[in-house]
């Protein structure tokens, strides 16, 4: 639950991040659950990782790529973890990597997976790979809210600052 936290209302454009959301089906209902963030070239981006020693397969693939390029794409799924799925796990990460990187014409180091939810399931990488192909042509800079929505698990609201 979010306590003395505001619903968000205006969220601040950054020059040079542009955003997507859609269904790809991991959600029930029809609900927004894939998140496509574009940076653009030249841009400098940060990264914080766990030091778990049980690290997920997106987490273990986001550091791999931030050793080996720049970060240019964020793909970020919710409703499932991707956690606890082995070396298949990691080989749908990179899928759903290589289906970003071709779509916006970066190499597959440059797109740093992310995923939230369900512990132990595969994940749809069929599903994955179709919609986040589908939203390169959606990317906008103000899809704030959207992306704060679509990476909701159990959250009661959005969360999104800006200043």
């Amino acid at each position: 639950m979010a306590v003395n936290l505001d619903p968000p209302t205006e969220l601040k454009v950054i020059d040079g991040v542009t955003l997507a959301t859609g269904c790809a089906g991991i959600k029930t209902g029809d609900r927004d659950d894939l998140v496509l963030i574009q940076l653009a070239e030249g841009s400098v981006a940060a990264a914080v990782f766990t030091q778990n020693a049980f690290k997920a397969a997106p987490v273990r693939l986001a550091q791999r790529h931030r050793a080996e390029a720049p970060t240019r794409a964020l793909l970020i799924n919710s409703g499932n973890a991707n956690a606890a799925t082995g070396t298949q796990g990691l080989r749908d990460a990179i899928a759903c990597c290589q289906a970003v990187a071709d779509a916006l014409d970066i190499d597959v180091a440059n797109v740093l997976p992310f995923s939230t939810g369900v512990i132990g399931e595969r994940l749809p990488v069929d599903a994955l790979r179709d919609c986040a192909r589908g939203l390169v042509g959606g990317l906008a800079p103000d899809a704030w809210l959207d992306a704060a929505r679509a990476i909701m698990t159990t959250d009661t609201m959005p969360k999104a600052v800006s200043r």
